[in-house]
This record gives C-alpha cells, structure tokens and sequence, in this order.
C-alpha cells in the first residue's frame, strides 16, 4: 500500500479536497506511477457534469499525468522502476480495433476510461475511512502524487525532456494534434477552421502550419487566443460572437477542406459543417452534453465524425511530438501554465475563465525552486 496526498472530488459544484489516500499495489499489467506533473484538461469538467452517476463521487481525476515509474506489477516487462513515462487514454488491447492499431476505437473505450474503475468493475484507492474512491479515470486519475496505470495507457519518454512538460501530451495536445495528422491527414495546400482555440484548438494549428496548410482558419471568443493563434501558424482569425460566423469563416472561398470544433456546444458544430466545401470533413471532439442537429441534405459531399484522442497510438505519436518540439516546430510549451499542486483550484477556475490556455500542477517543485 502507497499514502498518496491526492485531489479528491467530492461535491460536484465545490472545491477539491488534498486529502492523504491509500493506492493498492500495482496488479498484473499495472504499475505505480509518482506522479510529477498533470495537466488540467476540460474533460476533467465532465466529472462534474453529473452525468457519470450517482455513485461517480468522491473521485479523483486527472487524465494527462507525467511521472516516474515506482514499481510494477506481475508480467510487466515493457517498463521498469525508474523510468519516464507519460500517461495516456486505456484501452483492452484485443479487441479486434487495438489489434488492427486503433486504440482510439477500441470497443470498450468508455468501460477503460469514464467510468473510473477497472473493466472488472473494481477500483484501487481508498480515503481515510476506509471507503472506496473512484480512481481510474482514464486508466489514471493523476491528481494526486501516486497513482495506478496500465502498459496501455504508458508512454515510456527519454529522461533527457522535462516531465512538467510532457503530461499534456497525454490526452489535449495528442487530440489536438491528432486530429490533423492523423485523422484528418491535412495535406499540402489544403485549408483547415479551427472552432475553439484552446490548447487542443491551438495544438491543431500548430499541426496544420508542420501539414503546410495553405488557409488555417482560427474561431475563439477570447482575443488574446486569437492573437497567439496567429502566432502559432493561424492565417486568419474570426470572433466567434460574429454574427455571420459561416461566412466569416469561409471567407472568400466556397469553404474549407477540414474543420475541428473543439467546444462541443450545438450553434459551433452546426456553424463548423456549414463552413465546409464540398468534398470536406468535419471533426468534432468536444467533451459535452450538447447534441448536433443537422438536415440530411447539408450533409451532401460532407463528412462528419467524432474521434477520441486524435486517433492516436501513444506510444508512436507521443514520441513523434516530443521530437517535433525538440526541433522548435512544435512549441506546445507556450500554452502551459504552471501551478503549485495546492493551487488546483484556482487553475480550474483560470482554463474556465480562458486566463490559462493550459494549466500544469506541479507535484513536486522544479529542480533548483
């Protein structure tokens, strides 16, 4: 048994809570993972939709953790105590999607991931009474200084890359990314609307500039976004309160080839389909509640899809970004703040309020503070 001071989520409207936890010993295929640094992503928000049941709290969240590897359970080879890791989506590993590469597709993707616990059902930390703690978010739940992964959801990193970085490569900056290198496949030449530009929107503009994008297209609401999206490769910017917002993004054109909304509310998803040319893909990864509702005929030449994680293998792409920013062609670290892992509160509310594109907590102090 492993005491890890961890952010337990009790009330789904109120504060975390730092409280002293205990996490089992790594099972077969598990290791335990010292967390030291996670990032903040919105998707940490869905925990408090209510949505996950009644039953979902207390839990402690967290999906994008960066760490050092403490120990390992039975039959696993891949890593060893001592090394690097980043933490990423869980899946099975068999199902005919994992086999064929698709981890993102795996058909069991939301038992591994939203549920909190093991596929089994069963969980592995529990709070100072005694009582279970829903602790598998994501195969993670990095909130906290320890934590119980999955080879599947570890991505063994050189130690040579600082480890407050590399956490958001987990889940925002993957999906971000992915989602044009992978999913979309932007060629040369073709246009991109970015609807959103957060971390994962602007993570998506980065790529689109390395794809040699002729037209990328960034919508946000907050003009200090818009203005680093511009900086980060974006060729136009429009205010996402225009009231022609379709044909602000279009532009002059008859649309664009690609669009990627990242905000998941109903008026920007039917907003980022409209702005399309035809032939043209719509990608849709936000993490809500809200539905599109969209006639059949605006779907003629279109394509629309959703895609978990950018379509991403961690273990290939992970590696690949972390190359591309080592060769200043991928700069993700102009969008992280860094917060003591006390003050997770106060990043939750800075990503709400858009004042911090990306926060990191930070589980131990930098070397030399």
């Amino acid at each position: 048994m492993t005491s890890s001071r961890s952010a337990v989520l009790r009330d789904l409207a109120g504060p975390f809570s730092i409280e002293t936890v205990t996490v089992d010993p790594p099972g077969p295929g598990e290791a335990l993972v010292r967390i030291v640094a996670a990032g903040l992503c919105h998707t940490d928000q869905f925990g408090r939709s209510g949505f996950l049941g009644d039953t979902f709290l207390p839990a402690i969240l967290g999906h994008e953790g960066a760490g050092i590897v403490e120990a390992v359970g039975p039959g696993v080879t891949t890593v060893a105590p001592g090394d690097h890791v980043v933490l990423s989506f869980d899946s099975c590993g068999s199902c005919d999607a994992c086999i064929a590469g698709e981890p993102t597709n795996c058909v069991s993707f939301e038992l591994h991931n939203i549920t909190g616990a093991r596929p089994d059902g069963s969980g592995c930390v529990t709070d100072a009474s005694g009582a279970r703690v829903t602790s598998r978010w994501f195969g993670q739940s990095s909130f906290g200084e320890f934590t119980l992964a999955t080879v599947r959801n570890m991505v063994k990193v050189g130690q040579d890359v600082p480890l407050t970085l590399l956490g958001p490569l987990g889940c925002g900056i993957q999906t971000g990314a992915g989602v044009v290198l992978n999913t979309a496949r932007l060629a040369p030449g073709q246009s991109i609307g970015v609807f959103g530009v957060g971390a994962v929107g602007l993570a998506a503009v980065m790529a689109a500039k390395l794809s040699g994008a002729s037209e990328i297209v960034a919508v946000d609401l907050h003009p200090a976004r818009l203005e680093l999206a511009q900086e980060l490769g974006a060729t136009r910017v429009v205010d996402g309160k225009d009231a022609e917002l379709v044909a602000a993004v279009r532009g002059d054109g008859p649309g664009l080839d690609v669009t990627f909304d990242t905000t998941g509310v109903s008026s920007v998803m039917s907003a980022a389909v409209d702005a399309l040319r035809r032939p043209g893909k719509c990608i849709l990864v936000g993490a809500g509640l809200d539905s599109l509702t969209v006639h059949p005929a605006a779907l003629a030449g279109k394509t629309v899809t959703y895609v978990y994680e950018g379509s991403a293998v961690p273990q290939v792409f992970i590696p690949r970004l972390i190359d591309l920013w080592k060769r200043g062609l991928f700069p993700f670290d102009r969008l992280i703040t860094e917060y003591p892992f006390e003050a997770i509160d106060q990043a939750e509310a800075d990503a709400n309020a858009g004042t911090a594109i990306k926060p990191v907590l930070l589980l131990e102090p930098p070397a030399g503070a």
